[in-house]
């Protein structure tokens, strides 16, 4: 079975940046980032994706979600 991961907690490492601060400067909520980092939520919305990839100048999607194998 896939999955689809999204990695905001990697991306706020990686970057230095708070999920409070990435909220703010993506116009964000941070409730809904939050839930994207803890697979609360069961849907993406393409428009975050967007903002994510522009306020961390991200040019590769891969670096925010990724399909993986998970065991069932």
């Amino acid at each position: 079975m896939k999955e689809i991961k999204v990695h905001i907690n990697d991306l706020l490492s990686k970057h230095d940046i708070s999920l409070n601060r990435l909220a703010r400067e993506s116009n964000i909520e941070p409730a809904r980032l939050w839930e994207l980092a803890n697979y609360k939520r069961k849907t993406i919305n393409m428009g975050y994706l967007i903002r994510i990839a522009e306020t961390l100048e991200i040019d590769d999607i891969t670096e925010i979600i990724t399909i993986e194998e998970v065991e069932e």
